[in-house]
């Protein structure tokens, strides 16, 4: 299958013109999966929850239907981050819409910085879903967690849709390391430029990528450019989890170990 990552530079607010510069970017692309950056129809510096109220949207509204629409024309798989309201709730989430109009969505699990102080935390498990081959979510800063790629590999998990808005400079490094203790491909999709806006000016750092079971890395854009990559693989690859001929890096696994761990560290 063919997939990749539309890395971009969405302006903050400007809904309407991040949407269509989506719709643009890929008129052209046909029958991939292809991840985008987190947050990117609203941008990321939000200045109030006023501000972010103002601009969510429900999972099933109106840029979920422009891109499902998308999706159905182009044949593809897209995965978008974008700021969701469920109620008088708001999360970081990312939805996953497939050819067949089939909607999947996942709520950032490890809220960054400023985001603690604007978005509601979620309470929901990883999911996996069929896209193409059995995938599943994360956003941005759940890379830092090695449980949450864990989770998705230990649910039979090929392929991780990774949108993101990095500042920092450890992630793409870290997901080489995530794919091979995991024996999964995973796509981080970043944004790039810099965005200013409520007193706030953040820098991304790009270098979206799309990375192998064995840490090889695919495809990877620069720092500072918008740029469509795709890249063919072989998902059934995921399905190979050993290290060596006696190694195998879920099966040897201990768990019974792990939570004794856990419950000393609790006892302190």
């Amino acid at each position: 299958m063919r997939v990749g990552f539309l890395q971009m530079r969405p302006r903050f607010g400007a809904v309407e013109d991040n949407v269509a510069a989506i719709e643009h970017a890929l008129a052209r692309v046909r029958d991939a999966l292809v991840v985008l950056p987190e947050l990117c129809t609203t941008g990321y510096t939000f200045a109030s929850r006023a501000e972010l109220e103002e601009l969510a949207e429900p999972a099933a509204g109106p840029t979920a239907t422009r891109l499902t629409a998308l999706a159905r024309r182009q044949r593809l798989v897209l995965c978008w981050g974008f700021a969701e309201r469920d109620g008088r709730r708001i999360f970081n989430s990312a939805l996953t819409v497939t050819p067949a109009g089939k909607r999947f969505r996942y709520r950032k699990a490890h809220l960054f910085d400023r985001e603690k102080l604007y978005f509601d935390v979620p309470r929901e498990r990883f999911a996996t879903f069929e896209a193409g081959t059995r995938a599943g979510m994360l956003i941005c800063f759940d890379w830092v967690f090695p449980e949450a790629c864990r989770s998705l590999a230990l649910d039979g998990v090929r392929l991780v849709l990774h949108p993101s808005n990095l500042v920092l400079p450890y992630c793409q490094q870290a997901m080489t390391t995530r794919c091979i203790e995991n024996r999964i491909f995973a796509i981080t999709c970043n944004r790039v430029g810099t965005e200013t806006h409520g007193g706030r000016s953040l820098r991304f750092t790009g270098r979206s990528q799309v990375v192998d079971p064995h840490g090889a890395v695919l495809v990877r854009a620069s720092a500072s450019a918008e740029e469509l990559q795709l890249v063919a693989i072989d998902p059934h690859a995921a399905d190979d989890k050993r290290m060596t001929p006696h190694n195998d890096v879920l099966a040897d696994r201990r768990p019974e170990l792990y939570r004794a761990l856990v419950a000393r560290r609790r006892s302190h």
